[in-house]
């Protein structure tokens, strides 16, 4: 959970039902586990909102400009996203905290904002709290038919794997076709 509110993708949607399969077998203890997965949410949710804090909003725009076709923002998509963010910022953190996917990324808005740190750790907490409380109860609930369940994350996770492999093949493949064109 900490990795994964430093912008590090591990889905809290397999580690917490899988604690809670855990907490069914008499391993863990339910509130513990929902405990240490916010606080640990919260602190890596705080690494990210401090990187987004301090990155300087012309380095993030330079970075756009140069690399935002692989990732696929533009800087007016920024602008945008930023103004929405500035405007809607507490809702679009407790929400981000809720969906899965963005609740990884939704720091670095936050500090790029300068959104006050009370009011983001609040709706952070809270939204993870939500989150963590749900996927854990899904995985006790589960509890011995976790075999039958184990089979789609273990699918979601080499998903997730493939993904990753790929973009650094990609990028690998770009950065050498950059290094050819400038030795001619």
């Amino acid at each position: 959970m900490l990795l994964s509110g430093m912008f590090i993708p591990i889905p809290a949607e397999v580690t917490m039902p899988f604690s809670g399969f855990l907490i069914s077998s008499g391993n863990f203890v339910f509130v513990l586990v929902v405990l240490f997965g916010t606080l640990g949410d919260l602190v890596g949710s705080v690494i990210g909102y401090y990187i987004g804090f301090y990155l300087e909003e012309t380095v993030l725009v330079g970075l756009i400009r140069k690399y935002g076709k692989f990732i696929l923002v533009s800087e007016n998509e920024f602008n945008h996203a930023r103004h929405w963010f500035s405007k809607y910022g507490t809702k679009v953190v407790f929400i981000g905290k809720l969906i899965p996917g963005l609740r990884t990324y939704i720091a670095l808005p936050a500090g790029i904002s300068k959104m006050n740190i009370w009011k983001y750790l609040t709706y952070v907490f809270l939204g993870t709290l939500i989150w963590g409380t749900f996927l854990t109860s899904v995985g006790y609930y589960l509890g011995k038919n976790w075999q039958t369940f184990g089979g789609y994350f273990r699918k979601f996770e080499i998903a997730i794997l493939i993904l990753f492999v790929l973009l650094v093949i990609f990028f690998i493949n770009h950065k050498l076709r950059f290094v050819k064109i400038g030795k001619k």
